[in-house]
């Protein structure tokens, strides 16, 4: 049996760093990666045969858990009829309707092949529709690895302490203006300033890459007034909280609707995919209706999109509250058995994600989440990897739960972390 230190080595020979996403290095928590050999429900099982209880979830998407067999056997028997055609098919249809229907502020939309695909395209309509440059992102909010996004973009820099944005030109993030999350008053200021250069305000409505950040009573509500008032489009990335947060995503939960919705992870069922849309005046600047332009081979994938919307007609079923009620019961047993052990913890939880930070400070944006202990977790992580607990390889990314984990798994995990030593 070839083990994980065996692949990383042959990985390291071919892939940089041994890996396809820098995250996933492990170079954050001081240990090698583990590979994956498969992945059931609520447990993954690596090469060298160990299982673990995962709380990464594929960074999300698997709320169902790993190979929930409804998707499986649409995945599969869309690939039966083929894998690929370049060409429109009646799935792709299907899903956004299906997509529209529980977020009906997507009166249109994109099939693409990842959250970065989207955002990017996104940003792209926004400019071409208001005719404008600028853009407002906030510190620490992460919206794939486009040029214009890799300012001050989170998890993934901050992890590895990589201060700026190599190969990216400094005239194209010129544009980008930056604020603090959860600071109305700050992109008041910005649009005060540059007003009528701003095409749009991109945000994940509820932070993930910082850890979990939850908006502020008003903050959403505040984003949506100025961008009216300016003339500006407000773009939620919901590539994480979209169907996560729940049915209808952040935007159903917190009643605020943007002019254009990203999407990723979850509506492709575990496959790559990702979705950008909104109102229909917007979506029709889109080629080939519109000048915009985009494309992709593989937009619309059969596969895919088979399994995207057998994810969503299974969500459509589950108890979104149950979950929630779980998810909130565990985490707060993860953090006493923490606080227990002398640490100061924080912990940010809403629906099925949380995060707890190994601070005194109470986390509300990036700078805040910066404060907290990267060799505490650190610790912890490498500790509850031997447990067979599969947590984030970084302090400032979330923990997901799913509707396949047990009362027994969340049990196990909290004795794992009893045992942990600091």
């Amino acid at each position: 049996m070839t083990s994980s230190v065996d692949w990383f080595r042959r990985a390291q020979d071919v892939l940089p760093g041994g890996v396809n996403s820098p995250v996933r290095a492990c170079r954050g928590v001081g240990c090698d990666p583990l590979f994956i050999g498969s992945a059931r429900g609520s447990r993954m099982r690596t090469v060298d045969g160990q299982e673990l209880i995962d709380f990464v979830l594929s960074w999300g998407p698997m709320i169902l858990g790993h190979c929930d067999p409804e998707v499986i056997e649409a995945a599969r028997a869309a690939v039966e009829r083929g894998s690929s055609y370049g060409a429109p098919c009646p799935g792709e249809v299907e899903l956004a309707e299906a997509v529209r229907r529980l977020m009906p502020g997507m009166e249109m939309m994109r099939m693409v092949s990842s959250g970065t695909e989207a955002t990017m395209s996104a940003l792209r309509l926004a400019r071409g529709f208001t005719g404008r440059d600028k853009l407002i992102k906030f510190d620490g909010c992460y919206h794939g690895h486009s040029d214009a996004f890799l300012a001050s973009a989170g998890s993934g820099l901050a992890t590895l302490s990589i201060p700026g944005t190599p190969g990216v030109p400094a005239d194209v993030v010129a544009h980008t203006l930056i604020a603090p999350y959860n600071d109305l008053e700050a992109v008041e200021d910005l649009f005060n300033r540059h007003g009528r250069e701003i095409a749009c305000v991109i945000v994940e409505p509820a932070a993930g890459n910082m850890g979990l950040v939850p908006p502020e009573p008003g903050f959403l509500e505040g984003l949506r007034a100025l961008c009216t008032r300016f003339g500006a489009l407000l773009i939620f990335d919901e590539v994480i909280t979209g169907f996560r947060l729940s049915l209808g995503g952040a935007q159903a939960r917190y009643g605020v609707r943007p002019d254009l919705t990203t999407l990723g992870k979850i509506i492709g069922g575990g496959f790559p995919v990702g979705c950008f849309g909104g109102r229909r005046e917007i979506m029709e600047h889109v080629a080939p209706v519109g000048a915009v332009y985009q494309a992709g081979t593989l937009s619309g994938n059969p596969a895919a999109m088979a399994a995207g919307l057998a994810t969503l007609r299974r969500l459509e079923a589950c108890d979104y509250d149950a979950l929630e009620r779980r998810t909130l019961a565990f985490a707060r047993d993860l953090k006493s058995v923490l606080e227990e052990k002398g640490l100061p913890v924080q912990m940010n939880h809403v629906a099925s994600i949380f995060t707890l930070f190994f601070t005194k400070t109470p986390v509300t944006d990036f700078d805040t989440a910066k404060t907290m202990d990267t060799e505490a977790y650190a610790t912890f992580f490498r500790q509850m990897r031997e447990a067979g607990v599969n947590l984030a390889p970084s302090g400032y990314e979330c923990t997901f739960t799913s509707f396949a984990h047990t009362e027994e798994d969340f049990a196990a995990t909290l004795d794992a972390a009893r045992r942990v030593r600091f």
